[in-house]
């Protein structure tokens, strides 16, 4: 079966008939307990550049160091992304599913300024003729420091985009060496003053937990990312996946395994820094400067003031919004569909290259799984969970006790992480859910 039948073939199966799609309930026919500000969905188009100059050892993302011929090298990659998108506006005209402009556009990888700036502000001019962006929408790309000049900064402005994620990963000399990152600490401070000069908006990303990094590495890391006066940080913990070269390392003995609790502690440490330093938590890795107490309650008000300095994308997801992916590999979700497309870039460009949209599989999702992600989501958000079902709000005193939800949204009927539960939101989940 082609990709675009597989995909007509969900919709079908959804029946989730024709009209606006904003106006899909995000929690399909069953969505009595979504929250208000998940009942209308933004809309946001995802964009995967699958290459990069060095693969990581700890990466398991779809990345590649090598090109694979005509539409799937970093020469042609875009060429292929653009069929895609005109695919995706035919395949949705077709079905009468009109998104509303994009609130978020992501470059994403990858590396995706090893593109060229012509190359990434064609895909962007597609995304404007294919679906719109709104006005105030925030236009993001990832980026290595090391690929980051004032030419490039400046093109990117000039392109219409506005906000870049620096990987900045460390600020330890001997932890990126472990993590096998391409840039030097002292390209970080001149990447971002290219960016800022630009007038672009700068986030940087932090991984803490890398086997040999110390308390102190980690502490220097979150000093260097705040003296630097960004007003979006990222911190995750590191994963070490099964098929990296990390996991292998660690496997042979080369590499100390992960700690939960030196983990836990580094992520208390960067709580309390970043909290002192003006930034506020609103999604479990995320903080930023200059929140309202409301996190982004409704994807209406894109001009929010509160709105500047929280990565759109991530909420996108975290709030459940509806999203295109273009791309190898990239993950999309309409209503209560959700697809896939092929994961290497030379089964991809094939796919595009014959007018078949790149799917490779998806699946409609079951109220019960629906429900989990409802929960599961919205606690890893700052907003929490505004509505629960009367055998879930039975479940808040327990936790309450345990330190793990705020007892003043409890009382109101809500589940809003404390810094403890925020270490437990698995644990918090399962609970809520009766597990």
């Amino acid at each position: 079966m082609s990709g675009t039948a597989k995909l007509k073939e969900l919709f079908s199966a959804a029946n989730e008939g024709g009209g606006r799609l904003h106006s899909l309930p995000v929690a399909g026919k069953d969505a009595a307990h979504a929250d208000s500000g998940q009942q209308e969905a933004g809309f946001a188009v995802y964009i995967h550049v699958p290459f990069c100059r060095v693969r990581c050892g700890y990466c398991d993302f779809n990345t590649y160091v090598n090109g694979f011929g005509a539409g799937a090298d970093r020469a042609s990659y875009h060429d292929s992304a653009r069929r895609e998108l005109a695919l995706a506006a035919q395949f949705l005209r077709e079905h009468k599913l009109v998104p509303p402009p994009a609130y978020s556009v992501y470059f994403g990888g990858g590396t995706p300024t090893l593109l060229s700036v012509r190359a990434l502000r064609e895909l962007l001019e597609d995304v404007v003729s294919t679906w719109g962006v709104a006005p105030g929408a925030e236009v993001s790309i990832e980026a290595n420091p090391d690929t980051i000049t004032d030419q490039v900064a400046q093109e990117l402005a000039a392109s219409g985009f506005t906000r870049v994620s620096l990987g900045m990963q460390s600020a330890v000399p001997q932890v990126l060496a472990t993590l096998e990152r391409t840039h030097r600490p002292e390209n970080l401070p001149q990447a971002v003053a290219a960016l800022r000069r630009a007038g672009l908006a700068v986030s940087l990303d932090l991984i803490y937990g890398t086997p040999g990094e110390s308390k102190a590495d980690w502490e220097a890391s979150l000093q260097a990312a705040l003296a630097l006066e960004v007003d979006h940080i990222s911190a995750y913990s590191l994963v070490i996946e099964p098929g990296t070269k990390m996991y292998a390392q660690v496997e042979r003995g080369q590499l100390s395994p992960i700690d939960p609790d030196s983990q836990a502690e580094k992520y208390e440490m960067a709580d309390s820094l970043l909290k002192a330093a003006g930034f506020k938590w609103y999604e479990i890795s995320n903080w930023a400067r200059q929140l309202d107490t409301e996190v982004f309650p409704s994807p209406k008000i894109p001009d929010a003031t509160y709105l500047a300095n929280v990565s759109r994308h991530n909420l996108a997801y975290w709030r459940d919004w509806n999203w295109w992916g273009i791309g190898p590999g990239a993950h999309s979700h309409l209503g209560q569909v959700r697809w896939w497309n092929w994961k290497h870039p030379r089964g991809y460009a094939r796919s595009v290259a014959t007018g078949d949209l790149p799917v490779q599989d998806g699946e409609v999702v079951a109220a019960d799984s629906r429900e989990l992600e409802r929960i599961m989501l919205g606690l890893r958000t700052a907003a929490g969970v505004k509505s629960l079902r009367a055998e879930e709000r039975a479940e808040l005193p327990v936790l309450v006790a345990k330190g793990y939800l705020e007892e003043e949204a409890a009382r109101r009927g809500e589940a809003i992480l404390t810094l403890r539960g925020r270490l437990m939101a698995d644990y918090v989940t399962g609970q809520l859910l009766g597990w």
